[in-house]
């Protein structure tokens, strides 16, 4: 029963040591100046303000022409397709140099950056020369491709 008190010592004499274990000023001002614990950096280089600029408005997979012949292509889909950057500007379609609207013959479809133009049910007249037309602010870009449907001879 007389080694109890003694034990009962042993965390007071512990305390004084957790005490020094905290950070002095010394290491706190240590702790700032590390490189890479960085407090400071974000301000400095904004990286999405920085990327807009960078970006240039362009078609990264460009259009390609669609041949078909008439027999395989009646009544099938065609499908033509860009790969644009950034995913943010703005396509719109045209054929033989006017405005296509979407509508149950003409689908758009816009993934990110990938925009296709479904063209359904083919016939004859859907060959000519389509554009996809590229738009971010005030530049402009575009991408040409024809659909050829080929008679039978």
């Amino acid at each position: 029963s007389e080694a109890k008190p003694p034990k009962e010592e042993t965390p007071k004499g512990i305390s004084p040591v957790k005490a020094k274990k905290t950070p002095s000023p010394a290491d706190a001002e240590r702790r700032k100046l590390r490189p890479g614990s960085g407090g400071e950096k974000p301000p400095e280089e904004p990286p999405f303000t920085y990327q807009l600029k960078a970006v240039p408005l362009k078609f990264v997979k460009e259009m390609k022409d669609i041949v078909l012949t008439e027999a395989e292509s009646v009544g099938s889909s065609a499908i033509f397709e860009v790969l644009i950057s950034p995913s943010t500007a703005i396509t719109s379609w045209m054929k033989d140099g006017s405005n296509i609207r979407e509508s149950p013959k003409h689908k758009f479809i816009a993934d990110g950056k990938d925009r296709k133009l479904h063209i359904i049910d083919v016939q004859l007249s859907d060959a000519g020369e389509y554009t996809c037309v590229l738009r971010l602010g005030n530049k402009e870009k575009t991408s040409t491709a024809k659909l050829v449907v080929e008679g039978i001879p």
